[in-house]
């Protein structure tokens, strides 16, 4: 398990430095990283927002999607498009919509935030699928679907990892 890990992250180091080397996004925020990781790329908000307004590609979303607690169906669903049209996206290798790409982004950091506080993929899955009094009585799942939604979650998982229970 921890291989796989370990490999899920070199390849989403691998996808976010090839983003930024291959692509238009060139300017100020990465030049000076000549190695651009995961961790990197979710710490900085400017460089989140420049991959969102040129699109995540597929490739970056496919090993995202393998690194998530989410089911095809979730990922459909949090999207907002059929799961034919997230099986089209694959072949055709294109990059998603700005809003999409900006979804896709958010659910990487709830997962990056989950799996900090849980250090668990699974104890962070059985959490999302829990009902939880501070988010009245709704499972975190039921709300990522919202970027407000997204952000209660991540704050109570945030309060959790400070031991703040309500």
């Amino acid at each position: 398990m921890a291989t796989t890990k370990m490999n899920i992250e070199q390849q989403l180091n691998k996808e976010i430095s090839s983003l930024f080397k291959n692509s238009l996004i060139t300017n100020t925020f990465t030049s000076g990283k000549s190695d651009l990781t995961y961790a990197d790329f979710l710490a900085d908000k400017m460089l989140i927002i420049l991959a969102i307004r040129n699109g995540i590609p597929y490739s970056l979303f496919n090993v995202i999607q393998d690194y998530a607690p989410f089911s095809e169906h979730d990922w459909a669903n949090f999207l907002d498009i059929s799961i034919k049209s997230l099986h089209r996206y694959k072949q055709s290798a294109k990059q998603f919509k700005s809003n999409q790409s900006e979804k896709i982004i958010e659910m990487a950091e709830v997962t990056s935030v989950g799996l900090d506080v849980f250090a668990d993929m699974d104890k962070f899955k059985m959490w999302l699928d829990t009902p939880n009094f501070s988010l009245g009585n709704l499972k975190p799942m039921e709300l990522l679907k919202d970027s407000y939604g997204k952000e209660l979650v991540i704050s109570e998982l945030t309060r959790i990892n400070y031991g703040i229970l309500v």
